[in-house]
């Protein structure tokens, strides 16, 4: 199936999604994850209308960058290792995946702009994801402030893997919790204002429960052809 019919098809659930909660529609971030198709289906996802892709390993969003610049609105998605900083940080707009002091300071010293981040939290708490226990998250921001690079744009998860709406959904919702203690933190450097959450099989969900930005792969990119 085109991207393009797909990509139709996931505004529609997400305008459905916006309607049931009283949401805009508008403020609703699609991310393209093209980490398992070719450089020909992400242009494809681009001249559907789509204008953020998704990639969590260097070597695929680098292949993708050569050819495509600044076409997209690029966001690294995955577990950033740190000797690996280098390679990306000029060419992405967002990072999905700050969870350690190492990581911030590698960044910050690698980026001749401010990086707009978001602080990966492992909510479900499950021992196979990456990402902070929310019982540390701020204190983690908190600890960002001499980072003159780092933006903290708000706060990442992923959702257990699971059909169990009551498990995702207080999932999605005691991230948003999370992010509205940050906010009232009032600090300059973490405006933490998005939350990016939702994948292919749970971004109705999540945009029900607070999601700026949902990251969807298969369900609109899906496999090449």
């Amino acid at each position: 199936m085109k991207v393009a019919t797909k990509f139709e098809q996931i505004k529609k659930q997400i305008n459905e999604a916006c309607r049931k909660v009283g949401r805009d529609p508008h403020d609703i971030t699609v991310i393209a994850v093209t980490k398992y198709v070719s450089t020909e289906r992400a242009i494809e996802a681009l001249e559907a209308g789509i204008e953020h892709l998704g990639e969590n390993r260097d070597t695929g969003l680098i292949e993708k960058w050569n050819i495509l610049k600044d076409k997209p609105c690029w966001h690294f998605i995955g577990t950033l290792q740190t000797r690996k900083v280098k390679n990306i940080i000029d060419k992405v707009d967002y990072i999905h995946s700050l969870d350690r002091l190492s990581l911030a300071e590698e960044i910050n010293k690698r980026a001749n702009h401010k990086i707009k981040c978001f602080v990966q939290v492992n909510v479900s708490k499950e021992e196979s994801k990456h990402g902070l226990d929310p019982e540390n998250v701020v204190d983690f921001i908190q600890s960002l402030r001499p980072f003159e690079n780092i933006i903290v744009e708000g706060l990442m998860t992923m959702a257990p893997f699971t059909d169990d709406e009551k498990v995702l959904r207080k999932c999605f919702k005691e991230l948003r919790e999370l992010r509205n203690q940050v906010q009232a933190c009032q600090l300059d450097f973490a405006p933490c204002t998005e939350l990016s959450m939702g994948m292919s099989n749970d971004f109705m969900i999540a945009i029900e429960e607070g999601a700026t930005m949902v990251r969807i792969g298969t369900a609109l990119v899906g496999e090449d052809g």
